[in-house]
C-alpha cells in the first residue's frame, strides 16, 4: 500500500522511453528492458570481443559488459543519465539487475574496485557513477567494495573526442595504488560505466597489479561496438 501511495504521488519514469513505470518495473520498463542489446559476454567471459582488447596489454581474467553501446541508442541514453544527470539510484538498480543475469560470474570475485574519478568530477556530479553500479553489485552479491585502494591523481581532459592513441596517453599515470594491502591475494573486479578502447581500465589495472598476488577482471555497463542498438528519438532529461 505504501509503495502504491508513493508511486501515485511520486511516479517513477523509465529513463529510456520516459513512460511511467509499473510497481513491479525497475529500473526500466518491460519493453525497454527487453529491447536492450545484451552482449552475453558473461557466457564466455575469458574470450569475447571485449576481452581480446586487453590481450597482450595486461594480464586479465574475465572481461564482460552488460550492454552494447552505440550513439543515440537507449543504452547511450541510459549511461548518459547515470553519468551526467544524477541518476545514481538507477545505476545501483542496474548493478543489481546485471547480477541476476550473470549467473556464476561473481563466484570467485573477492573485491570490487569502482573505476576512480577525480575529486573535481565527484564534486560536480555528486557521486562516482561506477561506484553506484558497484554498490548495486555488492548489494546483490555481498562482495565488498574497495574505494580507497586506488585513487585518481588529477582531472584529465575528457576521453570523448580523442583517438585510440590519445585516449591511452591521456590516462597514463593518472591512477595511484594507495593501499596494496587491501588488495593483496585477491581477485579484483574493476567496474566501469562504459568502455570503448579500454585505455582507462588498463591504466587502473596496471596499478592494481602492483599489489602482491592479485588477479584482475573487468566489468562495464556498456561496451562500444558496431552493433544494432535501440534507437530513441530524443534524449530524456533526468
Amino acid at each position: 500500500m505504501l509503495a502504491s501511495l508513493l508511486d501515485f504521488f511520486f511516479p517513477r519514469m523509465c529513463p529510456v522511453c520516459g513512460n511511467r513505470l509499473e510497481l513491479d518495473e525497475h529500473p526500466l520498463c518491460l519493453r525497454c528492458n527487453v529491447d536492450m542489446p545484451r552482449t552475453k559476454f558473461w557466457e564466455h567471459p575469458y574470450d569475447n570481443p571485449m576481452a581480446r582488447m586487453y590481450w597482450g596489454k595486461i594480464p586479465v581474467e574475465k572481461v564482460v559488459a552488460y550492454f552494447y553501446f552505440a550513439p543515440k541508442s537507449g543504452v547511450a541514453q541510459l549511461i548518459y543519465g547515470v553519468k551526467y544527470h544524477g541518476s545514481a539510484n538507477i545505476a545501483i538498480e542496474l548493478g543489481e539487475m546485471l547480477v541476476d543475469e550473470m549467473e556464476g560470474f561473481f563466484d570467485d570475485i573477492d573485491c570490487i574496485v569502482p573505476l576512480p574519478i577525480s575529486i573535481k568530477r565527484r564534486m560536480k556530479r555528486g557521486y562516482n557513477q561506477s561506484d553506484m553500479i558497484a554498490r548495486g553489485i555488492s548489494k546483490a552479491t555481498g562482495i565488498p567494495v574497495e574505494r580507497n585502494a586506488v585513487i585518481r591523481r588529477y582531472f584529465e581532459k575528457s576521453q570523448t573526442h580523442l583517438t585510440r592513441v590519445e585516449r591511452r596517453d591521456n590516462v597514463d599515470d593518472v591512477f595511484v595504488l594507495k593501499d596494496a594491502d587491501a588488495l593483496r591475494g585477491k581477485h579484483i573486479l574493476i567496474v566501469d560505466d562504459g568502455i570503448t578502447t579500454g585505455a582507462t581500465t588498463i591504466s587502473c589495472a596496471e596499478q592494481i597489479l602492483k599489489a602482491e598476488n592479485v588477479k584482475v577482471s573487468i566489468l562495464a555497463l556498456g561496451y562500444s561496438a558496431k552493433q544494432k542498438a535501440q534507437e530513441v528519438p530524443e534524449p530524456m532529461l533526468f
